[in-house]
């Protein structure tokens, strides 16, 4: 039996819980996701996939219910456990790459390291090491203003991979990329569920990139509505259950 390495049971995320301005954005999300998956998370606009991520993954702190990562409760820990649970365990890449525009792309992919008191002689070594397989090497002493949107993104992907993170959770990643930068970051991403094993949990609206998923979770009004496994298809037959799936919710809207 695959080793599940995230779990939510029940989980609810409530805004202004217990006043009178209460608004439950999730509703009872039950989900398991085994070791070595690639998720696609989808749903229409507001329909709770950033909050969903969020709150699965330790930056948000859901209202009830139950998310365990790796076996650990998450509301059990302090903010320093979750913290140093977070550096060892998670890697997060988002669509606005949240580097430090004050820093090299050097001192921003080290951060995470510097942040965790790594010796500082290790540090450079793992920074380069990464930065050549990104192929980024040339740009460490450039600040992110300096570089493109997709060796930005380059970056960011290597400050989340410097920890060497078991899972990697990723909110619209190409979502400021074109498409030749956002075909590469998939193949990148791909790469590493493939060959590393990497767990994967990813937003996105565009269809085309979940493609490159191997399970779909359709998330509707802050309920998972629907779930799809790639399986055995290829991806182009993964891609067109996809659009059908995204057109068959928009037939819905328009008949309401």
């Amino acid at each position: 039996m695959d080793e599940v390495i995230l779990e939510a049971e029940h989980m609810k995320k409530i805004y202004n819980y217990r006043t009178p301005n209460a608004f439950e954005a999730l509703h009872d999300i039950n989900i398991q996701v085994r070791k070595g998956e690639f998720i696609g998370i989808m749903g229409p606009s507001g329909a709770g996939k950033s909050t969903f991520i969020n709150n699965i993954s330790t930056i948000d702190q859901y209202t009830e219910g139950h998310v365990k990562i790796k076996g650990k409760e998450i509301r059990t820990m302090s903010s320093n456990e979750i913290g140093r649970f977070r550096f060892k365990n998670l890697g997060f890449i988002f669509q606005d790459f949240n580097l430090l525009n004050t820093h090299t792309l050097f001192e921003n992919i080290a951060l995470p390291l510097s942040l965790a008191d790594v010796p500082k002689k290790d540090i450079e070594p793992r920074v380069k090491a990464l930065a050549e397989k990104m192929k980024i090497m040339s740009l460490l002493d450039k600040f992110p203003n300096e570089c493109s949107g997709g060796q930005r993104q380059r970056a960011a992907i290597c400050r989340a991979l410097i920890n060497d993170p078991e899972i990697i959770v990723a909110d619209e990643p190409t979502g400021n990329l074109d498409s030749a930068n956002s075909t590469e970051l998939m193949h990148i991403l791909q790469q590493l569920n493939d060959e590393r094993g990497v767990t994967i949990i990813m937003v996105t609206h565009d269809p085309l990139i979940t493609s490159y998923t191997k399970r779909l979770v359709f998330i509707k009004d802050g309920y998972i509505e629907r779930e799809l496994e790639k399986g055995d298809m290829t991806q182009e037959e993964y891609f067109q259950k996809i659009v059908d799936l995204n057109a068959e919710e928009s037939r819905e809207v328009l008949q309401k």
